[in-house]
């Protein structure tokens, strides 16, 4: 049901045009040119990616545009890998459509691109792309299917009201996505200087650190955790590398671990888990501290430690700069012949333990701790923001889409 005034079209019937890509891959050239192919990994989190693209030449581009050459504004549908991302092109100049990707272009007597585009992206119209999609091993839809999506119609001034408002949500979040990022980086550029000594800070007397670090290594701060699970918990976890430690369902959506638990090692909070694996962003693995929880059991794989040498060693400042990636290069050195078994680095306890560390005054080490720390309260806060803002748009587009949720138009700006 839709409110009086409303319809419920194909979407073919919104559209001036729908078009697909030509069903073969372009043939592509290795240097740069004006003609770009946009592909399924082009069209991500409601945006059209023209800059991490492939080049084609003249011929092929007027050959691939012959059913139609996109203009700005346009939506970019994704058919496979994955079903359903949908993008605005905000730069159409050069661009054509590669494989498994539509394009959908508004009546624009009565319908609007924009509000297509969020209605596509909506939750509400999510749920009908999947019932529209072919199982298997990999998800598709058939191109006869992409037109035949139903879709709430209001009339044209509401459409472009509804757009306009939830634009407003997109430049917040947009907004407050680059601010995170700057955040990050500042975060990374401050890691670099001060986990590395070429800043200094002062102390508690107003006074700037100074003298050379010395030298040691991690088995004279550290000691190693074996501690078996004896039934005292049952909270799975597993190393993210954005996340850190974290449960197993939680992360998966689902528990990949044995029923039986007692042969994986107790972790309590505040100590230290390597995981030898690569991920994004973390080449010879990720090392994480347990602060999540109280207590959690995680894999034999991952080589676990603590701090013993509590008068040496800050908390704070270690978890600081094993995230720094830091100690990447003695990583490297240490990893075996052999490279990687299922992923895993071919990495020795012995010799991790053995991997030579800075070791500033633990004066210097909870200052630097204590600094980083704070930047890192900066950067939870704009992704908890980005979160909440996302959250509440999802809910809006819930109601402004279906009409629970009205809009004033304003005929005469229209």
């Amino acid at each position: 049901m839709v409110p009086e005034g409303w319809e419920r079209v194909l979407i073919k019937d919104a559209c001036e045009s729908i078009i697909d890509c030509v069903n073969k891959t372009a043939p592509t050239v290795d240097y740069e040119t004006p003609f770009k192919m946009i592909r399924t990994t082009n069209v991500r989190n409601g945006r059209v990616n023209t800059k991490d693209v492939r080049y084609v030449t003249e011929d092929t581009y007027l050959q691939w545009v012959r059913r139609g050459r996109p203009k700005n504004g346009d939506i970019i549908f994704t058919r496979e890998a994955p079903v359903g991302e949908v993008g605005i092109l905000e730069s159409a100049e050069g661009v054509f459509l590669g494989q498994r990707t539509m394009m959908y272009r508004a009546h624009p007597d009565f319908a609007n691109n924009y509000y297509l585009f969020y209605f596509l992206s909506s939750s509400y119209c999510q749920k009908q792309i999947d019932d529209l999609s072919n199982g298997g091993t990999v998800a598709h839809m058939r191109v006869p299917d992409c037109s035949e999506i139903l879709v709430n119609l209001p009339p044209i001034l509401e459409q472009k009201k509804i757009a306009q408002i939830l634009s407003t949500w997109d430049k917040a979040i947009t907004t407050t996505e680059q601010l995170l990022a700057n955040s990050q980086q500042q975060k990374k550029a401050l890691m670099q200087q001060l986990l590395t000594g070429k800043k200094r800070l002062l102390d508690e007397n107003g006074v700037r650190f100074s003298g050379e670090w010395s030298s040691t290594t991690i088995q004279n701060l550290f000691a190693r955790v074996t501690t078996k699970n004896q039934g005292q918990s049952e909270n799975v976890v597993t190393i993210s590398g954005q996340q850190g430690l974290i449960n197993q369902k939680e992360f998966f959506n689902k528990s990949v671990a044995s029923e039986i638990l007692d042969n994986y090692t107790l972790l309590r909070r505040g100590q230290f888990a390597y995981n030898k694996s690569y991920s994004n962003g973390y080449p010879m693995g990720a090392i994480k501290r347990l602060n999540r929880y109280e207590m959690a059991v995680v894999t034999t794989l991952y080589i676990c430690f603590e701090i013993q040498a509590k008068k040496k060693a800050d908390s704070n400042f270690w978890e600081q700069y094993f995230e720094s990636g830091l100690l990447n290069r003695g990583l490297s050195q240490i990893a075996h012949e052999g490279g990687r078994a299922h992923g895993l680095l071919n990495v020795k306890p012995a010799d991790f333990f053995g991997l030579k560390i800075p070791l500033p005054s633990i004066e210097e080490q909870a200052a630097i701790g204590q600094v980083l720390a704070h930047a890192d309260k900066n950067v939870f806060v704009l992704k908890a923001r980005i979160e909440f803002l996302k959250k509440e748009k999802k809910a809006l587009m819930q109601q402004l889409l279906t009409g629970k949720r009205r809009v004033k138009v304003d005929e005469e700006a229209a």
